[in-house]
């Protein structure tokens, strides 16, 4: 079974060649712990854990050039069946469901604007077992130029509903899933935008103080890529780490 419902962002992974780096920098971040999975075929994937619970993983890439970037990973009952809302949608299957040994079946899609997501079927493996606190994922966010485009696209596939609302002179759309806020879709901000991807999902890790953390990981050999600002959920602030994939930070509001 998911550790949360189905159409609910479920787990998260780094794909890099800087394996041994990511095992290093994350941990002395976030307080995390690492566990590698056993199966040779796994190729040292990880699987970070925070006080005993899975949080995230890290792995090295599927391809050789792949850059360094994290995925974020929807849960789903069945993975064939998103396949086909996919390919109806006018999205793209970029890698079509598989079984990942007895842990559960996942693909791998890309919206049409570019942006790539996974979706996870759990067997064994439900996903990420804690949320919301410093140290875990609490937010996904998709970064488009098209987001009138996304808000059909998200519905079709996950039956997300958009709601819109003012954020300065723009607006933000959160995709609301039953009675649960479970993403959300901005336009790109010039400074974070990833000039090799026409959008892109970032991840949002909960930290207790955003200023601290982004200085942390900059003296740990990461990038700050927009410095700590204040939004009406809290305090964010855009990295990147050793490798070079982007990640954000947000300090929650009480």
């Amino acid at each position: 079974m998911a550790s949360v419902p189905s159409g609910t962002p479920c787990w998260a992974d780094l794909a890099t060649p800087g394996l041994d780096r990511a095992r290093r920098f994350y941990p002395e971040l976030f307080g995390w712990t690492g566990r590698v999975d056993p199966e040779p075929e796994a190729g040292g994937y990880t699987t970070f854990q925070l006080d005993g619970r899975a949080v995230a993983g890290v792995g090295p890439p599927a391809v050789p050039d792949q850059v360094p970037i994290w995925s974020t990973y929807v849960a789903t009952d069945d993975a064939d069946l998103v396949t086909g809302r996919v390919e109806r949608a006018g999205g793209q299957v970029v890698v079509p469901p598989f079984e990942v040994f007895d842990r559960g079946r996942m693909a791998v899609f890309s919206d049409p604007a570019g942006a790539a997501f996974s979706v996870w079927q759990p067997m064994s493996f439900p996903g990420a077992e804690v949320f919301d606190v410093p140290g875990a994922m609490c937010w996904t966010e998709l970064v488009t130029p098209d987001p009138d485009g996304a808000r059909i696209f998200y519905e079709l596939v996950f039956g997300w509903q958009p709601e819109e609302e003012p954020m300065g002179q723009t607006s933000y759309t959160g995709w609301r899933l039953g009675d649960r806020m479970v993403a959300g879709m901005m336009p790109p901000r010039e400074e974070a935008f990833a000039a090799d991807s026409p959008a892109y999902w970032t991840l949002y890790f909960s930290v207790t103080d955003a200023d601290a953390t982004a200085a942390r990981a900059a003296e740990l050999g990461g990038t700050i890529l927009v410095p700590p600002r204040d939004i009406p959920a809290g305090r964010v602030t855009a990295l990147r780490d050793p490798d070079g994939a982007l990640f954000s930070l947000i300090a929650l509001t009480p």
